[in-house]
């Protein structure tokens, strides 16, 4: 080991780098370093990637108090260095705690800390006006507190902060989100499921046909109750990491917990709906109920991530997205679910792009028509006996000649 992490204690720590759901800047790509102790969150340093992937910007660095002292901090930004390695880093300003941690952290790579060049070198991706006004609460918080802070390294400008704040400001590009279009795209949202115990049986039995399993489960939470507060990715495997993510801060037990991922479109005819656009998922804000055509499913227990069950769906299922507030939703959602997301009374399960099998079989379908009809008279034909007529005459008496008077039959 070198760096941080060689002092490190013997406490289980592991790290985790993942995507993260935040409201900062939605061009950025926003992700999180996780400090683990013996599988409980200890730590966390969250940071905004811009969409070349060479420039980050730090978000938040924060070590709960009881494992404060054990050198995660320092292990979690070495971290980040090393996972951007070629990237521009700014560390933005510093509480009173953060200039303390900042004036013992040795930096792994000081030639691309933002604060120690000049801004011509890093004035596309970062707002100067800002820049300086972290370095300015930053050399505030060394003096209040008496530390040096790594002063020698940070760039001298020779002016003042705010005269080279206004002199770079121009020279910003904000990045605009280029998120995924919901009206072109499937979309992979996750919910998180305490499942009855027969259920989570059945659904983790692979003797099962794996669409016969996802009908079951649709049947449980309703086909209208498609989670409206997950965010929509472009890939299962994000889907699956926004689960796992809330799983580590949920107290509930993992083992009772089964991971659900859908793969959803939108329903042809629906509207794109509110969103919200981020850099690899949009989010669906006020959802009214979204009809969707849900294409596939996956789910698995956070306990045995590799063990993966699918579901694939040639025809797909229509299903939808639920409302946010049930009072706001939408007319032709609430005419086929209830406020719990079942169906309603009459409406059954469909698959979408069905259609109707007989058409375009109007010719064969006539054919075949007039060949049962005409079979079934053959068959009554034969069934049948002898005409009347024909059975009188031969119940009739010998011939006699006939009279005026003879009676007929009629």
């Amino acid at each position: 080991m070198a760096g941080a992490e060689a002092q490190l204690d013997n406490a289980g720590t592991a790290l985790w780098l993942t995507d993260v759901q935040t409201d900062a800047d939605p061009g950025w790509t926003p992700r999180r370093v996780l400090a683990l102790v013996g599988g409980v969150p200890a730590g966390r340093l969250d940071f905004l990637v811009h969409p070349d992937g060479q420039a980050l910007s730090v978000w938040m660095l924060e070590v709960e108090p009881e494992y404060q002292g054990r050198n995660l901090a320092s292990v979690m930004m070495d971290a980040l260095y090393e996972a951007h390695p070629t990237a521009w880093i700014d560390h933005g300003g510093r509480t009173q705690d953060g200039a303390r941690w900042w004036n013992r952290y040795a930096e792994p790579a000081p030639e691309r800390n933002i604060h120690n060049r000049p801004p011509e070198e890093w004035a596309r991706y970062f707002d100067a006006v800002v820049v300086m006004a972290q370095r300015a609460r930053n050399a505030y918080q060394n003096r209040m507190n008496g530390l040096d802070g790594h002063g020698a390294a940070e760039y001298r400008y020779g002016e003042r902060l705010e005269v080279v704040a206004a002199q770079w400001a121009s020279a910003y590009r904000q990045a605009r989100a280029q998120g995924p279009d919901p009206a072109a795209l499937e979309l992979h949202g996750g919910l998180r499921l305490v499942l009855p115990d027969e259920l989570r049986r059945v659904m983790n039995d692979e003797r099962r046909d794996a669409g016969e399993r996802a009908e079951r489960l649709l049947d449980h939470i309703g086909y209208g109750s498609l989670p409206y507060a997950a965010g929509w990715h472009t890939t299962r495997r994000a889907a699956f990491e926004d689960m796992a993510h809330e799983q580590v801060f949920d107290p509930a037990p993992a083992e009772d917990v089964t991971h659900v991922a859908f793969r959803v479109r939108l329903a042809p005819g629906q509207e794109i709906p509110r969103h919200e656009l981020r850099t690899t998922w949009v989010s669906y804000t006020d959802s009214p109920g979204i009809e969707v055509e849900l294409t596939g499913m996956s789910w698995r227990s956070p306990q045995t991530p590799w063990a993966t069950r699918t579901a694939e769906f040639d025809q797909p299922i229509d299903a939808a997205i639920a409302p946010e507030y049930w009072g706001e939703a939408s007319a032709q959602y609430t005419a086929r679910f209830d406020e719990i997301g079942e169906l309603r009374p009459g409406q059954r399960p469909r698959r979408a792009g069905a259609g109707d099998p007989l058409a375009g079989r109007e010719a064969d379908i006539a054919a075949m028509a007039a060949k049962l009809q005409e079979a079934s008279r053959q068959r009554v034909a034969a069934s049948l006996p002898a005409p009347a007529r024909e059975v009188f005459e031969s119940l009739r008496a010998p011939q006699q000649t006939p009279s005026p008077q003879s009676p007929r039959l009629r």
